[in-house]
């Protein structure tokens, strides 16, 4: 009976949700003065065409890893809001090493990948040190390393550092061609190649968390820290540890870009990714199909605001709906665990009443 209702909550949770969501939306746009319907038809047209499907996969891969990371800390009980400077840190840091350094024919890419996992993790570890000897709240150490990794990259692909005229733009030196990931053709859109790391990463996330030691030690301290230390596991291993694997997995999250597209880290390359991750992982709560879902809504809304600006419906509707999705789950799933808790106080009650 107690898995049951687990399951149960688990399920009409996220379908609360959507719900919650959807109901709440029409309402806004009602109060603004614009036909639901006709703004859902508007949104919904747009997955006609292919090249916008391609666009949401490829923005999806890319917020589902920063979401994989930020969810690592989660589990912890850390929150690691530097993902946005772990992962612009770690893209320009690849993206220098690709173009630069020498690597043994077809070893490039693998190169950039563990260049950017590599920088990613040791960014990280800066507030997990801070944390675990000094005391410092990971919140703030990290806010503090996003606005320094703003710097970073601004210094590392300007001209002062290894950045080149490129265009009308300034960025890197293009990564040889040995260097690059083909794309998936889609009728008229494109895939990234490296796209696929996102799946990889969400497959080693539920397979670390679910099979290993590892993520049984990581979940219990996450749970109490006292008590795991207690039963033998070392928590400032652990907090160091799980920042680290949080900032390897958000340094990769620009690489489908960066190997498929635009082969160079421009100063003006997109930011923005960290926040909006953040964003998807508490929407997917912490579990890999709900962030994989969580990260297609939220590519898909960031494409409509194209859509909607073209029959002259405001793009900030889209912000809009993408906050009231984030507060919709929020709060579905704290209805569900309000519902599961009174079910088990029955449960200990009765069970008290028949002793």
């Amino acid at each position: 009976m107690r898995s049951r209702l687990k399951w149960l909550a688990a399920l009409y949770a996220p379908l609360g949700a959507v719900l919650l969501a959807l109901v709440l939306a029409a309402l806004i746009l009602v109060v603004s003065g614009k036909d639901p319907l006709f703004v859902a038809g508007t949104m919904l047209r747009q997955l006609r065409d292919q090249a916008v499907l391609c666009d949401i996969v490829n923005a999806a891969a890319a917020y589902a890893l920063i979401a994989v990371a930020a969810s690592l800390g989660f589990k912890m009980g850390l929150f690691n809001i530097g993902v946005e400077g772990q992962y612009r840190v770690a893209a320009v840091a690849a993206a220098v090493a690709g173009a630069e350094l020498p690597a043994p024919p077809g070893m490039r890419v693998l190169l950039i990948v563990l260049v950017a996992m590599a920088v990613g993790g040791a960014y990280a570890a800066i507030p997990a040190l801070l944390k675990v000897f000094r005391g410092v709240h990971e919140v703030i150490s990290s806010i503090m390393l996003n606005a320094v990794a703003v710097g970073i990259v601004a210094y590392m692909a300007g001209e002062q550092g290894w950045g080149v005229l490129n265009g009308n733009n300034i960025g890197t030196k293009e990564i040889p061609s040995d260097g690059w990931v083909g794309s998936f053709e889609f009728g008229s859109g494109k895939i990234f190649g490296l796209v696929l790391l996102a799946v990889v990463a969400g497959a080693g996330y539920w397979t670390v968390l679910s099979r290993t030691r590892f993520g049984f030690e990581l979940l219990a301290s996450g749970e109490s820290a006292s008590a795991a230390q207690a039963g033998g596991v070392d928590a400032k291993r652990m907090i160091v540890t799980a920042m680290v694997l949080s900032g390897a997995v958000a340094g990769l999250a620009a690489l489908p870009e960066l190997t498929s597209r635009d082969h160079s880290y421009l100063v003006t390359s997109t930011a923005g990714y960290g926040f909006t991750g953040i964003a998807v992982a508490l929407i997917g709560r912490g579990h890999p199909l709900g962030i994989a879902a969580g990260a297609l809504l939220w590519a898909f809304l960031d494409k409509s605001a194209v859509a909607l600006d073209a029959v002259s419906v405001p793009k900030e509707i889209v912000l809009i709906l993408q906050g009231t999705a984030v507060l919709a789950v929020v709060v579905a799933y704290e209805l569900a665990r309000r519902f599961e808790a009174a079910q088990a106080q029955r449960r200990v009650r009765a069970a008290v009443g028949a002793a």
